[in-house]
């Protein structure tokens, strides 16, 4: 396991919300932070500045056979978008399936959640994805 601990804000990328969530090396795990509208920069610079992350993990939306589809475009743009104007290290993240993955957490769970908390519990699989890589290199 590598040595350095680190902070890691995850975003699950939309086109009306970001699903965001925080996480870190030490433990491999994250915690989902409200959503935010989709390119607030304003949010995302106080996000930042909050929880001082080393990196930022975006998903990268595929579909089922690994291939790109329209939102990985905007998903790329987005992550090159942060990265230049907050001059932070961003690394995309396969993201296949994180949705639908966080709508059956949130119904085991029996709590009815709302489209933006499920969008940030995308980002909580979306970073621990990351995190559980970082662990194994």
């Amino acid at each position: 396991m590598p040595e350095t601990i680190e902070t890691v804000i995850g975003f699950d990328f939309g086109t009306r919300w970001i699903g965001v969530a925080v996480g870190q090396t030490l433990t491999r795990q994250a915690t989902a932070l409200a959503a935010i509208k989709s390119r607030d920069w304003g949010k995302i610079e106080v996000l930042l500045r909050e929880w001082q992350p080393q990196k930022v993990v975006v998903g990268l939306p595929l579909n089922l056979q690994g291939e790109i589809q329209q939102m990985t475009a905007s998903a790329r743009r987005f992550s090159r978008q942060l990265e230049g104007r907050f001059g932070i290290q961003t690394e995309l993240v396969d993201e296949r399936l994180t949705t639908r993955a966080a709508y059956l957490l949130a119904q085991d769970s029996g709590q009815k959640k709302s489209k933006t908390e499920i969008d940030s519990l995308s980002a909580v699989l979306i970073t621990e994805s990351w995190l559980n890589d970082y662990a194994q290199s």
